[in-house]
């Protein structure tokens, strides 16, 4: 079986929304908010759950953005001031681990070829069981009650 790694999200393009306005962010189809529980905000870029009071924006992200008809966006959350996250080859974090998730696998021309719901403690496994088949080029994790883009595997 083939290890993978899970990748966040750089900062950087996110950082600049952290100073618009309420208004601005609305306009933008974003919003400002605060964590409220935890977990329940899990960012995008440190792969972890914000604590509460943590300040995040909730926006839409294109996390598949090839020319296929699985082109697709969703809700992210990242966490003001957020530090991308490494983690090793195989680790997932908690915040996927303890949620329902939706494991996509994609070919090299974007086309969804398996998909499977899975209990998080259990995407590893269903990771490592997707790569083992050559054709697949990345796997997208998704929350599985609200969608959310959770993030991306790749090979490791």
């Amino acid at each position: 079986m083939r290890s993978f790694k899970l990748v966040g999200l750089p900062f950087e393009p996110f950082s600049h929304l952290f100073t618009l306005s309420d208004a601005e962010l609305r306009r933008a189809t974003r919003a400002g908010v605060f964590a409220t529980t935890k977990p329940g905000y899990p960012c995008r870029v440190s792969l972890s759950d914000a604590d509460i009071g943590d300040e995040l924006l909730l926006l839409p992200f294109e996390h598949q953005p090839a020319s296929s008809p699985y082109r697709s966006s969703g809700p992210i959350f990242v966490r003001k001031a957020a530090v991308p996250a490494y983690l090793d080859a195989g680790e997932v974090p908690a915040y996927v681990r303890t949620r329902l998730i939706s494991v996509r696998a994609y070919d090299g021309a974007h086309l969804m070829t398996d998909a499977l719901v899975c209990e998080g403690a259990g995407a590893a496994d269903a990771i490592r069981a997707m790569f083992a088949r050559e054709e697949i080029a990345y796997i997208h994790l998704h929350n599985a009650n609200r969608g959310c883009f959770s993030g991306t595997a790749v090979r490791a």
